[in-house]
């Protein structure tokens, strides 16, 4: 029976409705993708978007989705024609993971954590399994899925402490939602250990799906070609956030401004001579805001040449890298790489695809999303830390100077990733055990298989 409690939650979450519309609506004036299908995000499908015995993942936005292809590779290796059906929140998440379809799967919304519209859901495709990627855990959900006998699991998880913390402030929601979980595969011990103190059954550690990522070898060949064809070095500012890029233009705008110094001020001329012989560009994270960046980029007085514009001049101060699915052709340019999302309080991008590129990379000093990942990696020599934009810059420099260093973090990036791999086998085999053992939905309990 259900705690008063979590039947008050599902009354909010149903009165909030008319409330999420509104910010769909909002969010559709910027990425037009969060007007597609909005019906699916109250559980109301077409005819034909119907099925039983799905797999049924769910990977919000992008980076779960990147990780939700790794580990769909595996599970088709180990069972070919495993029928998945794909949820997603963003609308950056839902066309990463369309790339993710065959014949036979199907993709929508991820469904509001109301009563009604998580209850059609599941009424309407009757998943043999549910997979929660990283971080998604739901109270309503949660409660819906352990009613119709639905094992559900959270894979590749993750769990910060400032997450920690909120999930505790909110104890008598976090508690049931992750305790009713049939299992749960950690990235990390620490995640572990944070997990289990929610009431998670962590069944494994089983590390990070994104080691088992391969690059593209056509961008990475393709990176190689191009290279030979550059003048300069390149450094890539890879996945920034909102705030980030203003650190590095300013501070490329105050070095580089300093060319016509006395000369008892050289050291600070060759800063800025150093500044100018480098080609800077930047990839954000988030598709939405290209346009916002080049505009930032060409206030600051620098031109930009963007890689969605054909023929963009290459002697432009700074690069743009608008486009999606292109990560490993920039770090395949880059002889080093910033990251994204640790310069500031944010926690971090992911510095694993970097490295699996053989790429170097400097950290600022926020990356709570990647702790152990991060910590890894500056041990095994493939990365570096500082406090600042200024002294990234500074180490950027340094490092597109001294190829033999360069060169041994990038062998050490290469190094790291490869010691690292074998989550997506472990997941899968893991996961298609529970999914073996639960009878489908509205059936009996019968011999374990899959269907």
């Amino acid at each position: 029976m259900r705690s008063l409690l979590l039947r008050l939650y599902g009354a909010f979450t149903t009165l909030a409705q008319p409330l999420v519309r509104r910010k769909l609506r909002r969010r559709a004036a910027a990425e037009p993708g969060y007007a597609h299908a909005v019906e699916e995000r109250f559980g109301h499908y077409d005819a034909e978007a119907v099925g039983t015995g799905w797999c049924w993942i769910h990977a919000v936005s992008l980076g779960e989705a990147r990780a939700a292809g790794i580990l769909i590779e595996e599970l088709r290796r180990q069972y070919p024609g495993i029928p998945i059906l794909l949820t997603n929140g963003t609308a950056t998440g839902r066309e990463e993971a369309a790339k993710l379809l065959q014949p036979g799967d199907l993709q929508v919304w991820q469904p509001w954590d109301s009563p009604g519209a998580v209850a059609r859901f599941l009424d309407r495709f009757r998943p043999r399994i549910g997979v929660l990627m990283e971080t998604e855990v739901w109270p309503e959900m949660t409660a819906a899925c352990t009613e119709r006998g639905i094992p559900l699991v959270l894979a590749n998880a993750r769990l910060n402490e400032k997450s920690l913390a909120g999930a505790e402030r909110l104890a008598w929601l976090a508690r049931p939602a992750y305790s009713a979980l049939a299992a749960v595969w950690a990235q990390t011990e620490a995640d572990s250990h944070r997990l289990v103190s929610l009431g998670a059954k962590v069944a494994g550690v089983y590390g990070n799906l994104k080691f088992d990522a391969t690059p593209d070898m056509r961008q990475l060949a393709a990176a190689a070609k191009l290279r030979g064809q550059l003048p300069k070095p390149i450094v890539v500012f890879a996945s920034s956030r909102d705030g980030e890029e203003r650190q590095l233009l300013e501070v490329l705008k105050r070095f580089g401004a300093l060319a016509p110094v006395p000369p008892e001020q050289e050291a600070v001329r060759s800063i800025a001579r150093r500044v100018h012989d480098v080609q800077w560009m930047i990839v954000p994270r988030h598709p939405q805001r290209f346009d916002e960046v080049a505009a930032l980029v060409e206030s600051h007085g620098f031109a930009v040449a963007r890689r969605s514009a054909a023929g963009a001049p290459a002697e432009s101060e700074i690069w743009l890298g608008d486009s999606l699915g292109e990560m490993a052709l920039y770090y395949g340019l880059a002889d080093v790489a910033l990251l994204g999302g640790s310069f500031e309080a944010l926690g971090g991008q992911n510095l694993i695809e970097a490295a699996a590129c053989g790429c170097p990379v400097i950290m600022g000093p926020s990356t709570f999303n990647f702790a152990e990942a991060a910590e890894l990696s500056l041990a095994a020599g493939a990365s570096q830390r500082v406090p600042d934009m200024e002294h990234a810059v500074t180490a950027a420099l340094k490092l597109t100077e001294n190829p033999e260093r360069r060169e041994a973090m990038s062998q050490a990036a290469l190094a790291f990733a490869n010691a690292n791999r074998g989550a997506a086998e472990r997941t899968a085999s893991a996961l298609l055990a529970i999914a073996e053992a639960a009878s489908p939905v509205g059936e009996e309990r019968a011999e374990p298989r899959l269907e």
